[in-house]
């Protein structure tokens, strides 16, 4: 099964190509802080080959959602370095998301002030999870363009951060409708100095961003999360292989671990022009290593790795509720599945006292 064969990714080899997928759970405090419970929830699913994990905060800024854990405080990083070192303990390896989410937040839970973004556009059609319950979008503040430079400092600051909190790298994410994902979208940027109008200039953020990530971190230590085809958070494209393409092959000149890219996650029945196959349309761009991501299961995550594109599966909600994931799929055994009213904040109740298999 080559979901259970070593990879080598960057300068390690994994153990297997499963990757924990990024996933935010909402149990950090109201400080960005993980607490033990987070320690234990990374360290009982060492057995992948890769964890990345939920997506922290790169700054006060940044923050989109309450008890979402952060990068830019002592105590973040001293709280951070108990989650790696017990992952490095038990033979794992961990990577960190990094997160700004731009308009996708409220200021409910951003001390009065106002999302922001490339431009002066809302969410329509949807609500956000605050401290306060379900809200309607803001109009978020448009960045001024030496703002835009400091998000690119406050990048590479938080990778800085993260090396000394002890993960084994960083990834970018870019995907989801998150601030650099909202910069790549012509329904969230209207901007018409060098980082809004033709394609290079909407690219321009993401590239400016991975370099200073590569040269916080070093080489072969930076990886990007991309979803060309998904729309949620209002992100549309009139020509995602003409945006991403290019910008997969910018990519392609720094020196990083990986690239992880998500399939379609709702009906693309409004967006003809959308390509059906991510990973067959952009993975092939990739000089890098591709992950795959969203909807995979043992058999259709397997079948994706018999194609020789992505060399890495990552899995999101089934390690949720079965922190021995790697072992299921070789045992070929039942999944757990998981409780919905228990993803996000809370204790440990469906987050840690999900049941191993019996030994």
């Amino acid at each position: 099964m080559k979901l259970l064969n070593e990879v080598v990714l960057g300068n390690q080899t994994l153990k297997n190509a499963i990757a924990m997928a990024p996933m935010t759970r909402s149990r950090a405090n109201s400080e960005g802080v993980v607490q033990d419970l987070t320690v234990l929830y990374y360290t009982q699913r060492v057995s992948t080959g890769l964890i990345i994990t939920e997506a922290i905060n790169i700054s006060e800024q940044a923050i989109g959602s309450p008890y979402t854990p952060g990068l830019y405080n002592q105590a973040q990083i001293e709280a951070w370095k108990k989650v790696t070192q017990s992952v490095h303990d038990k033979g794992g390896v961990i990577y960190a998301q990094l997160w700004h989410t731009g308009r996708v937040g409220h200021s409910v839970d951003k001390n009065g002030n106002l999302p922001v973004a490339p431009s002066a556009i809302g969410i329509q059609g949807q609500q956000h999870f605050t401290s306060q319950g379900m809200k309607d979008y803001e109009t978020p503040r448009e960045l001024t363009n030496q703002e835009i430079k400091q998000i690119v400092k406050d990048y590479g600051q938080a990778a800085k951060h993260a090396i000394e909190a002890g993960f084994d790298g960083i990834e970018l994410h870019a995907a989801f409708g998150y601030l650099p994902n909202q910069f790549l979208s012509e329904s969230a940027n209207n901007r018409t100095d060098e980082y809004g109008g033709s394609v290079e200039n909407r690219n321009r953020f993401v590239l400016e961003v991975m370099q200073e990530l590569v040269n916080a971190s070093g080489s072969d230590k930076v990886g990007i999360k991309l979803s060309p085809t998904i729309y949620y958070n209002n992100i549309e494209n009139n020509d995602p292989e003409s945006q991403f393409k290019p910008l997969i092959e910018a990519l392609n000149e720094l020196p990083l671990a990986y690239i992880h890219l998500m399939n379609a996650m709702f009906p693309l029945d409004n967006y003809p022009h959308y390509p059906k196959n991510v990973i067959e349309t952009f993975g092939r761009v990739s000089n890098h290593l591709v992950i795959a991501n969203a909807g995979y299961t043992k058999e259709s995550g397997e079948a994706e790795l018999e194609k020789g594109i992505a060399k890495i599966i990552s899995f999101g909600s089934p390690f949720v509720s079965n922190p021995d994931l790697p072992e299921r799929f070789e045992q070929d055994a039942e999944l757990n599945q998981p409780d919905p009213a228990t993803m996000y904040g809370g204790g440990e109740k469906g987050y840690t006292d999900y049941p191993f298999l019996e030994n």
